[in-house]
């Protein structure tokens, strides 16, 4: 799970803003091979617009002649919507790749509400691809999708 910042203001703890929760979760696969997937999170207007990437997995440890950013790409439909424009590591959206299990990204604070599409993409050596999109309004709309094979459910929960 990703850290998360919080501030100390008068003796109590207090978390950063958010509009809410994604939650991904990684499937446990029995495959002979197994490698963590890259996974990418982003939202997209529905009616068309700049999208906007919540979290991207990767192997940041991967050096040398192939580090792990070359394979950003096989995230195709991320890469193509904006990742390939994006300078990595990006502060408080990248990260190491997730064991299987669920793991929580915030929603931004600063999301206008409106019609969105949540799309989540993950992406697997010696694996499959998967995308998964979940139509949903903010900021008090609630969403859920279950992907099929390398993506299990995806929720967003706002507050």
């Amino acid at each position: 799970m990703r850290p998360t910042s919080v501030l100390l203001l008068g003796g109590a703890l207090a978390a950063p803003a958010t509009a809410g929760t994604v939650t991904v979760t990684v499937p446990r696969l029995s495959v002979a091979e197994y490698h963590r997937p890259y996974v990418a999170v982003w939202l997209e207007p529905a009616g068309g617009g700049t999208p906007r990437t919540l979290a991207v997995w990767y192997d940041i440890k991967k050096a040398g002649n192939e580090p792990g950013t070359k394979w950003l790409s096989e995230l195709r439909a991320w890469w193509r919507k904006g990742g390939r424009s994006m300078a990595m590591p990006a502060d408080g959206i990248s990260g190491a790749t997730q064991a299987p299990g669920p793991h929580n990204i915030a929603l931004p604070a600063d999301l206008k509400p409106g019609a969105y599409v949540l799309n989540v993409e993950a992406a697997r050596e010696t694996g499959g691809r998967e995308l998964v999109t979940v139509p949903v309004n903010l900021p008090a709309g609630n969403a859920r999708a279950t992907g099929k094979a390398e993506l299990g459910a995806v929720t967003l929960s706002t507050r």
